[in-house]
């Protein structure tokens, strides 16, 4: 009898093999029957009724016209009225329209050879800025920027950066040295005994959470306890 290892070490068997196996999806037309098959094709009424075409409604009268239909000898020989002609002429511009004028107009002789005044000479001049520059060097040329004043002692206080503190001290590093003394500290018995955790019993071991202790019921606060437990004033003036 093999074992289970020698039958998973079997390769799966080939179903390319054999050709003429059924196919699981649809085809576009039954396969032949033949003697050694044993697939009957039967289909349900609910199929056959789905493969019936749809028939017309019955008060579905078919007495469309064509798309093309036939000019009447009527319609072939009119003669628009004066009327239709009127209504078939474009519609005139409105009075007073003028046609847009063009983006380059012709300019007259006169234009061109015209001369400025004195004082369109004087108003097409530049506007001067009364201020002394300094010379600053910008893409290889020297322009007049900047303004030569004389800031005010309270300019020259806001302009001074902020001192530091007397008593800031700097950002301690993320590693320093470790003393000796340190290295080598023993733990006492006292903080061995504060260090261990308290130990507590289990839910499933009687624990009850919610269970006060006889101590804490007949505690009494102390006058520091009362003062703190009191509100703040400016919350309790309506009082």
């Amino acid at each position: 009898m093999a074992s289970r290892i020698d039958q998973l070490a079997k390769p799966k068997p080939n179903l390319l093999k054999f050709p003429d196996r059924r196919s699981v999806y649809w085809l576009d037309e039954l396969p032949s029957r033949s003697k050694c098959s044993t697939t009957a094709f039967e289909t349900t009424p609910r199929l056959e009724k789905l493969m019936q075409s749809k028939r017309p409604i019955h008060f579905y009268e078919d007495n469309r016209r064509s798309v093309q239909w036939v000019v009447s000898a009527a319609a072939l020989k009119a003669r628009p009225s004066q009327r239709v002609c009127s209504l078939a002429l474009p519609r005139p511009p409105a009075d007073g329209w003028q046609p847009d004028r063009p983006l380059m107009d012709t300019l007259s002789v006169a234009v061109k050879t015209a001369k400025p005044s004195p004082r369109i000479c004087h108003l097409a001049q530049p506007k001067q800025i009364k201020m002394t520059l300094t010379h600053f060097s910008m893409e290889s040329s020297e322009h007049e920027i900047g303004i030569s004043t004389t800031p005010s002692a309270r300019l020259l206080r806001l302009a001074s950066p902020k001192q530091v503190h007397p008593q800031h001290t700097l950002a301690r590093s993320v590693s320093w040295p470790i003393p000796d003394h340190v290295l080598k500290a023993g733990a006492s018995e006292r903080l061995q005994t504060l260090a261990r955790p308290k130990s507590r019993q289990a839910l499933f071991e009687g624990y009850d959470p919610y269970r006060v202790s006889p101590a804490a019921r007949s505690a009494t606060a102390s006058p520091r306890l009362l003062e703190l437990s009191l509100p703040l004033p400016r919350k309790c003036r309506g009082q």
